[in-house]
């Protein structure tokens, strides 16, 4: 596994996609850092401390992250699909599902750490604009809520990652999908109990985002738990068909 993990991370090295990912997250420090100059009774929304960094995780999270997380985990499974290089693999003694799963770990990794490069930029932002109003407890806070967004929400999209493997339409298909499924949240997060079924909307009640009961943070992670189980029986049919 850890071959096949150090092989997986020099392919994703030489590729744009990890530019693409870290250009995503500065573009949504950008646009909600200008959100953030309206007026509201008469002060800027970003002149509240923790402001930005609540608006960056949340917007983020619905209307950009999700397809770029997609993104990453179909293309990183897509590959070798896509480069005409299966056939060489098939020469090579590697099991399909190892291959898979080696993937699908550096993806979520990825996800991960593109929340933290994510909270890099909003907390540097926040210490330029107040540090001596920020508190060490609300910036961990913070901190535990983008890393575990990250890989939640790498849960939640990860059947969209699969099905895109299956269909062999091309990892672009991916972006598609994600946004229509996370953009589905915005409106699913105003109902205060399907917030905590729907996958994208129950990754912010495991964050921490959403202040929630023991019952509906046992529903959200039963729900995150049931989208990584249907991505893997989806990939075991993929893993069937290359064995055949």
């Amino acid at each position: 596994m850890k071959t096949l993990l150090w092989a997986e991370r020099m392919k994703l090295r030489r590729s744009k996609i990890i530019w693409i990912a870290l250009f995503s997250a500065v573009m949504v420090s950008v646009i909600v850092y200008m959100q953030g100059q309206f007026l509201f009774q008469g002060h800027r929304y970003v002149d509240e401390p923790g402001w930005f960094m609540t608006a960056a995780q949340s917007l983020g999270s619905i209307f950009v992250l999700p397809a770029i997380i997609a993104l990453m985990g179909s293309y990183m499974i897509c590959r070798e699909e896509q480069g005409d290089t299966m056939k060489s693999l098939r020469l090579i003694p590697v099991k399909l599902s190892r291959l898979v799963g080696a993937k699908l770990v550096l993806a979520a990794f990825m996800s991960v750490l593109l929340y933290a490069f994510l909270f890099i930029i909003t907390f540097s932002t926040e210490a330029a604009l107040h540090f001596s109003l920020l508190k060490s407890a609300a910036v961990l806070n913070f901190l535990k809520i983008y890393l575990l967004q990250g890989i939640c929400l790498f849960f939640a999209i990860s059947p969209i990652i699969a099905i895109v493997a299956v269909l062999k339409k091309g990892y672009w298909i991916s972006l598609i999908f994600a946004e229509v499924y996370s953009f589905a949240g915005l409106f699913v997060g105003m109902q205060n109990t399907a917030r905590f079924i729907y996958p994208v909307t129950a990754a912010f009640c495991v964050s921490g985002y959403y202040e929630s009961t023991l019952p509906q943070m046992i529903t959200s992670i039963l729900s995150l738990f049931i989208c990584a189980c249907l991505s893997l029986l989806i990939l075991d049919r993929l893993n069937r068909k290359y064995n055949s």
